[in-house]
This record gives C-alpha cells, structure tokens and sequence, in this order.
C-alpha cells in the first residue's frame, strides 16, 4: 500500500466527551506544537495517535502520491532498518527525524537547527495493526452506551472494547480506517423486518461478514425519578422500538406522542440530559442504570418473541469450513431484470441447500429499466439487487457449484461472506 506522510506537527482529535459515539463531522486539525511530545514518533498516546493517522488518511486517500523507486531509501524495502513490533506484528518505526539525503545535507541540517523534523512515510501497517495474541478487539456500534447494539457487540466478542458511532456508515468507516478491527450492526428484526440502511452499505462498502449474532430485544419505559406515567405528554425512542411497543402502549392507557430518534439508548440519555419530565423513553434496563433513569413498566415489547440478528463486520474474511454450521450472504442482480430469480434459486433448490433469507434492494445505479415496444408504447421496470442468504459453507462442494450456475445468469454476483451460525439456544426475551 503506498505510504502517505501527515503534515508535521498537526493532530487530529475530536471534540466530544469521551463516551460519545464517534463522529467523523466532529473532527477538527489543531495546531500542538507546544504540549506533544513524540517518544519514537508517538503522540501523547499510540491509540490517539493511530487513530488521528487513520481519520487523516480519509482525507488524502484520494490525492495522487508520487511513487517510490526501489532502492530509494525511502519506501518500505528503504526502511528495513527501522522495523518495531506492534501487537505481534512487524511495522515501520515512527522515528520523526530528518531523512538525511546525499543532495539535501545542507537543508537536512538547517530542519534540525530549527527545530522541524521531517516525518517519515506512514503504512497502513502503522495506523492500527490488527491485536493478536488474545489483545484486547475494538469493536464499532451504533448509539450509544446501553443500545442494543453495544450489547450484542459483548455477546459477540466479550471482553471487547466497544466504540459508539453516531451512524451506521461512522461504524463501517471506523473498521476501514483501522480505528476498530470489527462492527456489529443490526441486519433484520423479527418484528420489525430488514434494516435497509444495512443492506446498502453491505454494497457501498468492502467490509466482509465474519459472524452473526442474535440478540432478544426487551424494552423498558423509563422515565426520570419521581415521574409517573399521568405525567407524561411524549415517548421516544427508535422508530422500530416504537413500533414494536405500540400495542403495549395503548393498552397502558398512554395518550402520548411518539417521536423518533436515532437509538433507544440515545433517547435515555437525551432525557436525562435535558430533565425532560414529561418525556419517556423506551431502551433497555441497563440504559435505565446508566442514565439514572426509573423503570415504568418492563417489557413493554407487544411480542415475547422479539429478536434481532445482527452481523458482524471485519476487513479481511474468515477461512470457511465444514465442521459446524455455516451460513453464506450473497448479492447479485441481471441486466434483464427480475426474471432471473427462479433461475438463481432453482440453483440451490436442485442441491438441498436452504435459502434463509432474501432481501430485494433498488439498483441505485440503474433504477428503472425501460422497454420499448412498437405496438404497447414503453414499459418501466424497477431494477432490483437481491440479497441471499442460505445455509451451506463455501467450503462446500455444492455452494461452490451453485454459484457457479448462479454467476452464469447474473451481470453481478458478490459474496458478502461465508460465517459460522449463532446457534446459542433462543428463548424469549426477559430481560437483560
């Protein structure tokens, strides 16, 4: 990967308290040429400094860099003489000293009087190598602490250190500049259906599925100390929360307004924040701890049976096998629209293999395929990407010949991941 060097002496940090979720907006370069300092080329810490390096490769990625030649001392073949271990892995040393150059000794030297070091080519190697050897995974969510989300990001990896993002595409971001090694984001409700946001971010970016989990869901009311449920004039919380406490509510006998926000846990903590008193929220009993919030009424969910899958998001995939149960996500789409589906699924159906989900998305790129008829005039079609997914491994003979036949009918075929199935046993949600 080509090397990009940051502008010397600007860093990079965020503006937001330490447990807030991470927003790449909140984002600002600040001058520190007086308080850093810089022990073998770190900042005040590796993980500031790694994560200041990531968020501004984000910003230059796009910029063309100029080659290194070999032998030029200065790409990666130039740099073997500064090789530090990291984490278990091998890495460039972050040395901000002058290069010294045949050509350039005089102003080499002239950098070191004034004090203005020259900083060497950063890797990707450098910003945040994966842990090894049982190191502690970050681990990106949506919401806030108390979501859901951070819940099923503890049952996936335990012990994992959890990173609130404000946004779902902040998640997928944070693994792709090395700020987190994985994400766990929610991909299908029981009750509520598909999280569409999910699914088209699944394609916009490159991030591969390496797991699933499954959460049961069960909401609390919650209210600020000392309020009682005649006191309340609005509920809020996620729009798929509220839809799934809608029954419970009414039959509470609440005349409320509902509104929407962005996660459960953020509508606790908004609540709390602002000393909203006539305002509930629906979240979970430990976003009631968290915020000092009291509990109106527990498992207000209008179904028992309420769970959300989510999955979970690495940069490189995992090596699929065949000695447990594995499931693989596909997504794919025809240039003749949807008449090829019972092409595709015919191909799993003729090998035994079972379809347990199938997702239809609008083709963004092409949204309306038009055919002309010299008799009827002209016809539109809606163009579809169609998500799958079933059970079988990659590793398996009969998904490699079924995609095989799939890609025969298809313009567009991708594999989203081949991931070992949560098969911890279900039970209906009763509490956390």
């Amino acid at each position: 990967m080509q090397a990009i060097a940051p502008p010397s002496q600007s860093f990079i940090r965020t503006t937001r308290p330490r447990l807030a979720p991470f927003r790449l907006a909140s984002i600002q370069c600040v001058y520190r040429s007086d308080s850093v300092n810089f022990p073998n080329g770190v900042g005040l810490s590796r993980a500031d400094w790694q994560s200041s390096c990531a968020i501004l490769t984000s910003k230059v990625v796009s910029k063309e860099q100029p080659t290194e030649k070999p032998g030029s001392g200065t790409g990666s073949e130039g740099s073997a003489d500064h090789i530090a271990a990291v984490n278990g892995h091998k890495t460039i040393d972050l040395n901000l000293v002058p290069i010294m150059d045949k050509n350039k000794t005089d102003l080499a030297a002239a950098d070191i009087n004034n004090n203005r070091p020259q900083a060497k080519p950063l890797t990707i190697t450098d910003l945040s190598p994966a842990p090894m050897h049982g190191s502690q995974l970050r681990v990106a969510y949506q919401g806030v602490p108390g979501a859901y989300s951070e819940a099923a990001a503890g049952k996936a990896y335990p012990n994992c250190e959890a990173i609130p993002c404000d946004q779902f595409e902040v998640a997928f971001q944070a693994v792709e500049l090395w700020i987190a090694d994985r994400a766990v984001l929610p991909i299908e409700n029981s009750l509520g259906g598909s999280i569409h946001r999910n699914y088209d971010l699944l394609l916009r970016h490159r991030l591969h599925i390496v797991g699933e989990v499954q959460l049961p869901v069960h909401h609390c009311l919650l209210a600020l100390p000392g309020v009682r449920k005649e006191y309340l004039t609005r509920v809020i919380s996620h729009p798929q929360a509220l839809a799934q406490c809608e029954l419970t509510l009414t039959k509470l006998g609440l005349n409320v307004a509902r509104e929407a926000v962005d996660d459960t846990a953020g509508a606790a903590e908004y609540v709390a924040a602002n000393n909203l008193r006539d305002t509930a929220a629906i979240a979970s009993a430990r976003a009631a701890g968290l915020y000092g919030m009291n509990i109106l009424a527990d498992g207000i969910q209008d179904d028992s049976s309420n769970v959300t899958r989510f999955v979970m998001l690495a940069r490189e995939p995992i090596i699929p096998r065949t000695d447990r149960p594995f499931k693989t996500s596909i997504v794919f789409a025809h240039d003749k629209g949807t008449s090829v589906l019972f092409k595709v699924l015919s191909a799993f159906a003729f090998r035994n293999i079972s379809l347990t989900k199938i997702e239809s998305r609008p083709h963004r790129n092409r949204p309306i395929r038009l055919v002309d008829d010299a008799n009827v005039g002209t016809a539109k079609h809606f163009e579809y990407m169609f998500y799958v997914d079933f059970e079988a491994s990659m590793a398996d003979v009969r998904a490699q010949n079924a995609l095989a036949e799939v890609q025969e009918f298809t313009s567009f075929l991708r594999v989203l991941g081949s991931y070992p199935m949560d098969m911890t046993p279900w039970c209906p949600s009763g509490g956390d």
